[in-house]
């Protein structure tokens, strides 16, 4: 491990991460010169490493740089940054498409009196449509647990967990359209270009293992969410900290991690010997460009690549779990199996080092989604059904194995939905009030944060944004969400923004 950098303070009285400056990019820029004015990326050397980072280098994208450039964390703190941790990983369930909250967590009397009425909201109340009527939900309703939480029949899996859970009821969003609305509930901002969560994760406390990488997203089977991978870009953050895609559920999970079988010409012979000259163009571009650090970017991804060749197959291999535990998650059932997969991937990853682990549920598209324009009725059990049975094995899976005592687990979506019509039985986007709900490492169990009004069209009571939810992520992990800061531009650019407050009820 080598020695903690500069920049990290040596205890909380010295130095902050706000006064230190900040670490230099990784990413490569084709608007640089060389000194006789040409693009830099037509020099033969650059091309070279780019061309060939094109392979490992593309895999592991610079995963391993988090590693060597983070700072050995104080026992102390219990791996934490500023303050002592109560979790060491996280394991994120992101719902993309706007989950309908008065279907599934939010019940609201209130519409099944009102039901077919007509209520004024205001002639900008809906996103895409004009207002409808008042519309209730068509599902049963019980309540569960010792706390006596109301779930709708959608979740019959996730019910028998509520006792463990702490639910915020009155999340809220600066908008209620898809792609700005899934960039800051990732990354704090409506707007491209920002670090998402993860990214400041691994950018602050660095991997907890050598051979995989620090933040693994797994994302839906059918195709990426609203704003494909800029949801967990490393934006203005080192390239090290972005997140690495695995699709377990493809026939090649990991791209370029093994030769194509039809590269018969690729020996362990010749892989060497490429090895060994790309050794040495790379010693050589290191002594013409000391001060270039984005050459160690690409060794240390080529050296993650490798160690991967051989962590990475045993981490993906499913066929190690007993059947008990693949008929728990459903892993072999039409419905399920995909994102059940991808849940016990990220139980995995969690718990052989991976720090971070986003799993997505729903592409972009308003159609077999979370995105229930037209036909609640029958598009919600849809999408429901598929993530129902593994999230509840899930928990159960880390609950009984320890880890839940040191892994938080997250669940969340970009906005909710509206309490009345689109068209004959659809909901339009809701930016007003939303549900999320977390588990594990230093979490209350069977809490509640905030409510929303009688019709779930607003928040009433405790509302809180991404900002308090991230601080709160933040917190749990041993950071000060106002302390881990990066300066781009002449700002010390934060997760938090300007915003974010810890959410006390909801911590034990």
């Amino acid at each position: 491990m080598p020695p903690a950098p500069s920049w990290f303070p040596g205890s909380a009285e010295e130095r902050t991460l706000r006064e230190a400056p900040p670490r230099p990019s990784t990413h490569f820029s084709r608007h640089e010169t060389t000194d006789e004015g040409r693009p830099s990326y037509l020099s033969s050397r650059r091309r070279f490493l780019a061309q060939t980072g094109g392979g490992f280098g593309a895999l592991a994208l610079g995963q391993l740089l988090a590693r060597a450039e983070a700072p050995t964390l104080r026992p102390e703190l219990n791996g934490g940054l500023h303050h002592p941790a109560q979790a060491r990983r996280v394991i994120q369930l992101f719902m993309n498409g706007g989950v309908s909250q008065m279907d599934t967590f939010d019940y609201k009397p209130e519409l099944q009196k009102r039901d077919g009425e007509k209520v004024d909201f205001g002639l900008k109340a809906a996103a895409t449509s004009v207002p409808g009527a008042i519309m209730k939900s068509p599902f049963e309703w019980k309540q569960h647990g010792e706390t006596g939480r109301w779930v709708s029949s959608v979740f019959p899996e996730t019910a028998r967990h509520v006792d463990r859970l702490a639910f915020l009821m009155a999340m809220a969003s600066k908008t209620n359209v898809h792609g700005p609305a899934s960039y800051m509930q990732n990354t704090g901002f409506i707007l491209p270009g920002f670090p998402c969560m993860g990214a400041w994760m691994t950018y602050g406390l660095g991997n907890l293992s050598d051979n995989l990488p620090a933040f693994v997203v797994l994302p839906d089977h059918r195709g990426l969410p609203y704003n494909n991978a800029g949801n967990f870009s490393a934006g203005f953050l080192p390239a090290a900290n972005a997140g690495m895609m695995i699709r377990p559920n493809a026939p090649i999970p990991i791209a370029f991690l093994q030769p194509p079988a039809s590269a018969k010409q690729i020996t362990a012979e010749s892989e060497r010997d490429g090895l060994e000259l790309l050794a040495s163009l790379n010693r050589r571009h290191e002594s013409e460009h000391p001060g270039d650090s984005r050459l160690a970017a690409r060794i240390a991804s080529y050296e993650l690549a490798a160690k991967m060749q051989l962590s990475a197959p045993e981490v993906l291999d499913l066929a190690r779990e007993s059947e008990t535990t693949h008929a728990a998650y459903g892993t072999a059932d039409e419905t399920t199996g995909p994102f059940a997969r991808n849940c016990l991937i990220a139980r995995r990853l969690i718990e052989r080092g991976t720090r971070f682990v986003q799993v997505w549920s729903g592409m972009s598209g308003a159609s077999k989604n979370w995105d229930n324009h037209s036909d609640i009725h029958n598009e919600l059990p849809f999408i429901a059904r598929q993530v129902d049975r593994p999230i509840a094995a899930l928990l159960d899976d880390l609950a009984a194995r320890g880890l839940l005592e040191d892994t938080l687990v997250i669940w969340t979506t970009e906005f909710g939905r509206m309490p009345f019509t689109q068209g004959a039985t659809g909901r339009d986007h809701n930016g007003g009030t939303f549900v999320t709900w977390l588990a594990g490492a230093g979490v209350k169990p069977g809490s509640t944060h905030g409510t929303s009004d009688d019709f779930s069209y607003q928040t009433a009571e405790g509302r809180t944004m991404c900002y308090d939810l991230h601080a709160t992520i933040l917190h749990l992990l041993g950071i000060d969400h106002e302390r881990l800061t990066f300066r781009h531009n002449g700002i010390d650019r934060r997760l938090t923004d300007v915003h974010g407050h810890v959410i006390g009820p909801i911590l034990a």
